[in-house]
Order: structure tokens, then C-alpha cells, then sequence
């Protein structure tokens, strides 16, 4: 909860102490009545005033409507109508306490979110592209002219800022309102149910000036899982800019659970993929995204080049170019890292491999693994999986041997389940109990995530040293470096 919303739920369930236990002749005390009042016009004003309404706490203003209600009816007719039974009374004082328990219990399960802070000396800027392939057909439309268009969120180090950090979500009323009804949709929620994400800020500045460097950034290209978002990606994309790094995350457009272009324009997931055809379709979906990447690889050349007007001419060091990517946006990196000659290096966060049947890889590569990915080889004897199953994770192991083989690693962060890997995590506590992230703290499992991102891109795009990934740590007891 945020701080005024602690403060008008302590003040009520005080008042409601001094009401129902403290008891009977409260009504004779007017000063204390006075300042009970005032508290209770007061706090809420500041609260939907400083921090704003979310519905969470419907409960909780309502019991103070009504405390605030029985403060006015003892200011003005300090003898009572009728006289409530002992009994009455505390029932009234315990369900009005359980709407304040309630409210604080929604609060809490769904928070306002609160990113990791990024570690690194610099401050962080952050700016927004709409771009469109002009020599690319959208075949993911049923339009014929329609062409291929992205949402590119740039974040980079910045000079220093006096001002608020941005909002993470876009804040124009209709935008955010069409936006958070394309993420409910896809969650089978009611639209209102997300409202409060607009309360949510991000550690970056928007189009704060690029920090000035004797020579130009390192970049690193993001790329989300499949039917989520760049957004999720957003701490990881920070802290690397806090580290000076230019980090650029594509929305893969009809592939998000939202993208909200320039002009309002906001498309959701239709990205269809079946039991039937999943590998054939995921090898199609996977050939776009690589697309994607090389299309924005050429933009950022182009910003870097001047040929597109903005701050960062001369600031991007187009040779020292990595990606990542978590779940399919993990085998994008992959697949981008073997086909796309500019980039150096790539990390893929529990990602399942698309295409199985090249070449090795013979880039610097390292695999983030969860519990279950990291468990993948039993399921090779195991009969009840299925024999094409077990091919395929044969063939992904192989693939991982020999990336460790030529110096890259695979490591297992222990206590993560699939979306450790992700801001999802910092969105509700309740994404644990279903699932969706494991054990280990989610602080500590992205401090762990950012950590080893961090000294991987430092070796391969820096030339530093690459102490954390050359060998285990005793500080982190979590990782384990993986042999297979």
C-alpha cells in the first residue's frame, strides 16, 4: 500500500477502536470529535488528491464516509435518537473493521507496481519510435496493403534530471483506457480491474538529453515473450542504460498482449498458434520477430547515422551489439544471434529453441534457466513424453553443450519459475501462487537476473572481465552453472 493508503486505513480502524471499544461517552468529548472529523475529511482529500483513487479502496472509503458520518451526527446532536444494544454495536465495528481489512488485503494483492531501482551511476532517459517497414508485407493482418509496423521504446544514459520519473503506462485517458482493455481482455478481466496501472512510474526520464561520452554506447536489443510486452522487460532495460548501455525493446506488433501506437491505434494479441502446427507456425512467428530485429537494427543505424533526426547521432556503437529475450523473445535472440551478422552476442531467459536443425551457433550465447528448464533433460527417460518431444529436447541440449563448448554458459537460477525473468513479477504477490513465478524473492531473483546480464554483455560488448559468469560465487548460491 502507498503511504496516505496506510494512513487513512490505521486512522480508521483508530477511530473505529475509539468508537466501539472505548465506547459510551464519546459523544460528551467534542474537541477529540472535532479532530477525529478533521482527520477524516482531511486524509482522504490528500490521498485522492496526492496518490488518486484506485478501486481497491472502495471499502475503505466508504467506511470513512461513514465514520466521518457518525463524527458529524455527535458534533450536531450530541444526544443520541436511540440507543444502540452492546451486541449491534460491536457487529457494526467488526464489519466495518473487515471492509478496512478488506481494502488493505486488495491493496496489498494488487499493489502499485514498484520497479527494482536500476544500480548503475547513470541516470536513465527514455524515448518512444514509431516505425514502420515500408518493404515489408504485414502478414499477420488480413490487409493486403498493410505493412509492417513497430513500437520501439529506446532507454539510454541521460543527463541528470530534476523532474518526475515517467509514467510506465501511456497516460492520455482514451489510450490508457483502450490499452489496459486490450491486457484485460486477454486475462478475462473486466477493464476497471486494471485501472490502477496508471499509477505506476518507471526509474527513467522522458526525452532526457543523451549523457555525453567520449565514445558511444553499447546496445542491446530486447525482445518480450510471446502475447506479453516490452513493458515487462523495463527494469532489465534500465538498469543496463544505468550502466551504459543504450537498450532498444521491440514491440512485435499482434504478437503483445497491447501495443499503443503514436496515433492512439491500439492492436492486441492475434497471433494464432495451435496444437496441431505449433512448431511449423512457431518457426513463422519466429522468422518475423527476426525480421523485426533486423529492421530495427537498421533504424538504430540510421539514428546513429543522422539519417533519422534525433539525440543519438554518434552515440550508439553499432559493432558492439547484443540481444536478449525471455520465453519466445529468447528464441528470437537466439535465432537473431545466428542470422544477423551485427550482432555479437545473445542471451535467451527460458526460452524453448525454435529452429533445431542449423548450424551451431558460434557467438558468445549464455541461457538463463528456470527450475523446469533447467530440469529438461529427465524428460529423455521418461516414456510417457512423447517421442518428437524428447527429439526436440535432444537436440535443444545439444545446442546448449556446445554454446558452453565455445565459452558461453548456461546457468540455472534456482527458485525461478518462467516469468522470474520478468517485471511480471513485481505486479501482484499472487503471480506466485499461480505458478507463474517460484520460490526465490522476486527482488533477489532480478537483482540475480540483471546481475549476470550485466557481466555477460560487459565481457562480450566492453571487454571487461566476465567475473561472475567465469565461475560460481559464494554471495550467489542461487546460480548454478550448468554442465549437461
Amino acid at each position: 500500500m502507498r503511504m496516505l493508503e496506510m494512513t487513512l486505513a490505521a486512522l480508521d480502524l483508530l477511530v473505529l477502536i475509539y468508537f466501539f471499544v472505548i465506547g459510551k461517552s464519546t459523544s460528551s468529548r467534542k474537541t477529540t470529535n472535532m479532530l477525529i472529523g478533521a482527520g477524516l475529511l482531511t486524509f482522504p482529500v490528500l490521498q485522492l488528491l496526492l496518490e488518486g483513487y484506485r478501486w481497491q479502496l472502495i471499502p475503505l472509503y466508504f467506511v470513512t464516509l461513514i465514520l466521518l458520518a457518525s463524527i458529524l451526527l455527535r458534533l450536531f446532536r450530541p444526544v443520541p435518537i436511540f440507543k444502540k444494544r452492546r451486541i449491534l454495536r460491536y457487529i457494526s465495528g467488526l464489519a466495518l473493521s473487515g471492509l478496512v481489512i478488506l481494502s488493505a488485503v486488495l491493496a496489498a494483492a494488487l499493489p502499485v507496481m514498484d520497479l527494482p531501482k536500476p544500480d548503475g551511476a547513470d541516470a536513465v532517459g527514455t524515448v518512444t519510435f514509431d516505425w514502420t517497414d515500408g518493404n515489408r508485407e504485414e502478414t499477420l493482418t488480413a490487409d493486403p496493403g498493410d505493412k509492417r509496423e513497430l513500437i520501439v521504446q529506446i532507454w539510454y544514459p541521460a543527463e541528470k534530471s530534476s523532474g518526475e520519473p515517467q509514467f510506465l503506462f501511456p497516460q492520455d485517458p482514451q489510450i490508457f483506457h483502450n490499452y489496459i482493455s486490450a491486457f484485460a481482455e486477454g486475462l478475462h478481466l473486466p477493464a476497471f480491474a486494471l485501472d490502477y496501472w496508471k499509477y505506476a512510474r518507471s526509474h527513467s526520464f522522458q526525452d532526457a538529453p543523451v549523457l555525453p561520452s567520449p565514445k558511444p554506447y553499447p546496445l542491446v536489443i530486447i525482445s518480450h515473450g510471446l502475447g506479453t510486452s516490452r513493458m515487462l522487460h523495463a527494469s532489465q532495460a534500465e538498469n543496463l542504460a544505468s550502466h551504459g548501455y543504450i537498450v532498444a525493446a521491440i514491440d512485435h506488433t499482434y504478437s503483445t498482449a497491447a501495443t499503443a501506437f503514436s496515433d492512439g491505434r491500439i492492436t492486441g494479441f492475434t497471433t494464432e498458434l495451435s496444437a496441431e502446427d505449433i512448431y511449423d507456425k512457431a518457426r513463422v512467428i519466429g522468422e518475423i520477430w527476426t525480421q523485426d530485429v533486423e529492421f530495427v537494427l537498421n533504424q538504430l543505424d540510421s539514428l546513429n547515422a543522422g539519417r533519422i533526426e534525433s539525440d543519438f547521432t554518434g552515440k550508439i556503437d553499432m559493432n558492439n551489439t547484443g540481444i536478449m529475450g525471455h520465453s519466445f523473445g529468447g528464441a528470437t535472440a537466439y535465432n537473431a544471434a545466428y542470422t544477423i551478422g551485427k550482432i555479437k552476442a545473445g542471451i535467451n531467459m527460458d526460452g524453448t529453441l525454435i529452429d533445431l536443425d542449423r548450424d551451431q551457433l558460434n557467438k558468445p550465447f549464455m541461457f538463463l534457466q528456470s527450475d523446469d528448464s533447467a530440469n529438461m533433460a529427465e524428460a529423455l527417460d521418461d516414456p510417457a513424453v512423447p517421442e518428437e518431444i524428447r527429439g526436440r529436447i535432444s537436440k535443444e541440449l545439444k545446442i546448449a553443450r556446445h554454446v558452453i563448448e565455445r565459452g558461453g554458459q548456461s546457468i540455472h537460477i534456482k527458485g525461478t519459475a518462467h516469468f522470474n525473468f520478468t517485471d511480471l513479477q513485481f505486479y501482484s504477490p499472487l503471480i506466485k501462487y499461480l505458478g507463474m513465478t517460484g520460490s526465490i524473492d522476486g527482488y533477489r531473483g532480478a537483482y540475480l537476473v540483471n546481475r549476470y546480464v550485466l557481466d555477460f554483455f560487459d565481457k562480450y560488448l566492453k571487454g571487461g572481465a566476465g567475473e561472475l559468469i567465469n565461475r560460481p560465487h559464494a554471495d550467489d548460491p542461487e546460480i548454478d552453472f550448468q554442465k549437461l
